[in-house]
């Protein structure tokens, strides 16, 4: 009985002394330089603005004050404004930072300065591959080739892991000259590139049998319009009667190159586009110019066809230009503005949602298919059968 008192009191004195402890410790953060007023304007009478510019200055005021290390200011700045943005909560809202800019315009463009060379981090050899050298390129014209392991650059040498930072420093001025020390098989060398202007073609072409043309789109870059209609012509000399337009994997691009490329098929005045913004305003697009194009037309999409590739899509099926075979689309149609910063960052925020010719609804919806069929090789197939009842 008094043993069992002693283990009583035994815990009560512990349970007393981890309270005090907890509390302690509790106590201790909570009162940590309590003299000061650390305040952040957010009450209902400032506005949004108001609010951002008390927080980020007083956070900024803490991290100057009180941060061990060292930081760097700009990525303050920038981190400040990708969480901002990021915290709008929509996906294709996006902030950029002036590198990050460069390398989505050159994207976008299909135009960029550097040796035009795509690679890829190989885990098993530790090294960078190469996967192609763009065609015309400086990487090309080099003669580096698929398969290449980059084992340094300028003398630095890089494993797989550092691809990001072995780009950085493949990249410079044109007419700047990079030394690339390479294994081929069991062969080192080293080749000399001079960076230059190198453009990426999105556009490819091919006659198939029975006088059917096939263009594939894999972007809507800089210039597509132009790459297609350039494609189709020199099928139209080949013999082409009939024409596939394969949008498969195509997630957009640049709006006004597939209005552009809608604009060679759809009769003047045809209905292309129907935009809305914020405030329900309605914009429509329509064909400038008689159509050029008059060959029947099938059209392949799947639910990798987005935005851009949507709205083509739409077009020439509302305007019973093309029928559609493949899958329902992937259903983003909404579309997003770049505003370029002083700071050389830009803002990419969504600013308006389309519809179809017709007004129906793309977002998160897509557009569906004259004909649903599953399978690459089966889409294929079903667009040529088409197109060669159209010819009979």
């Amino acid at each position: 009985m008094e043993n069992k008192k002693r283990q009583t009191i035994y815990k009560t004195i512990m349970l007393i002394i981890v309270v005090t402890i907890v509390t302690f410790v509790v106590t201790s953060i909570i009162n940590y330089d309590g003299s000061r007023n650390y305040r952040i304007t957010a009450n209902g009478d400032s506005d949004i603005t108001s609010q951002i510019e008390s927080a980020v200055s007083l956070v900024t005021e803490l991290i100057e004050e009180k941060y061990l290390g060292e930081f760097d200011k700009e990525k303050l700045v920038e981190g400040a404004l990708k969480g901002m943005v990021e915290s709008v909560g929509d996906v294709y809202t996006e902030y950029y930072t002036k590198e990050e800019l460069e390398d989505f315009t050159a994207t976008t463009l299909g135009n960029f300065v550097g040796i035009g060379v795509y690679m890829q981090a190989n885990k098993e050899t530790d090294t960078v591959i190469v996967q192609s050298a763009i065609p015309n390129s400086p990487a090309e014209k080099a003669g580096l080739q698929m398969g290449d392991q980059i084992l340094k650059v300028d003398g630095i040498e890089y494993r797989a892991e550092e691809i990001d930072e072995m780009t950085n420093n493949i990249r410079g001025e044109e007419g700047t000259e990079v030394t690339l020390t390479i294994k081929r098989g069991e062969e080192i060398l080293e080749i000399k590139v001079t960076r230059g202007s190198v453009h990426i073609n999105y556009v490819t072409d091919k006659l198939l049998e029975d006088n059917i043309g096939y263009i594939y789109i894999e972007t809507f870059d800089e210039g597509c319009r132009d790459d297609f209609f350039n494609a189709y012509k020199r099928l139209e000399e080949q013999g082409a009667k009939s024409l596939i337009i394969d949008l498969r994997y195509n997630g957009g691009g640049l709006v006004d190159e597939a209005l552009d490329i809608a604009d060679l098929i759809c009769d003047k005045d045809n209905t292309l586009l129907v935009t809305a913004d914020k405030n329900g305003k309605k914009e429509v697009t329509k064909a400038k110019s008689d159509a050029t194009i008059k060959m029947p037309i099938v059209l392949i999409a799947n639910g990798a066809s987005a935005s851009a590739s949507e709205i083509l899509a739409a077009a020439l099926k509302d305007n019973g230009k093309a029928e559609i075979v493949g899958e329902t689309t992937y259903g983003k149609g909404v579309i997003q503005e770049l505003i370029k910063l002083s700071n050389g960052g830009a803002l990419k925020v969504t600013s308006s949602e389309y519809y179809t010719p017709k007004e129906q609804k793309i977002n998160e919806v897509g557009v569906e298919p004259n004909h649903k069929v599953t399978g690459l090789q089966e889409q294929e197939i079903k667009a040529k059968e088409i197109l060669k009842e159209k010819m009979q």
